[in-house]
């Protein structure tokens, strides 16, 4: 696990205590074995395929009720695009609504309403996983 400086999540939505939600639930460190986190929001499709394209994300965190443009359409947007492509946490409108997350190639997704808990757990696991695949710096 890399020490250097804090891992940046990019939390997308058109709808800004969507992005508060996010932001309280996952806190400065969404589990204790993971360095702190930085946060990069966005209300638009275009803000956020510039962000990802810059590179330098580690996880991608997509409103699935976002509107005009939903989540999982950016999130298989951005596997379709981007080599390597950071992991994507989908929240989606409802439970039933998962198979669609799955289309979009997300790697977890949580409902709404938010659940801190669910939420924190899903984005810490994914972040272990991009973690260990960082290359280690000296």
């Amino acid at each position: 696990m890399s020490s250097e400086g804090p891992l940046k999540v990019l939390v997308y939505s058109d709808d800004r205590t969507t992005r508060e939600s996010v932001r309280l639930a996952l806190g400065k460190r969404p589990a204790a074995d993971l360095p702190e986190v930085e946060y990069f929001e966005c209300a638009t499709e275009p803000a956020v395929i510039k962000a990802m394209d810059a590179g330098g994300i580690d996880l991608a965190i997509l409103d699935g009720e976002a509107v005009p443009a939903g989540g999982l359409g950016i999130a298989r947007q951005l596997k379709d695009e981007i080599f390597q492509c950071p992991p994507v946490l989908a929240i989606i409108g409802r439970p039933q609504d998962a198979w669609l997350a799955t289309w979009s190639r997300a790697e977890a997704a949580v409902s709404h309403p938010i659940d801190p808990i669910r939420l924190a757990e899903a984005a810490a696991e994914l972040l272990r996983t991009r973690v260990s695949k960082l290359p280690a710096t000296t």
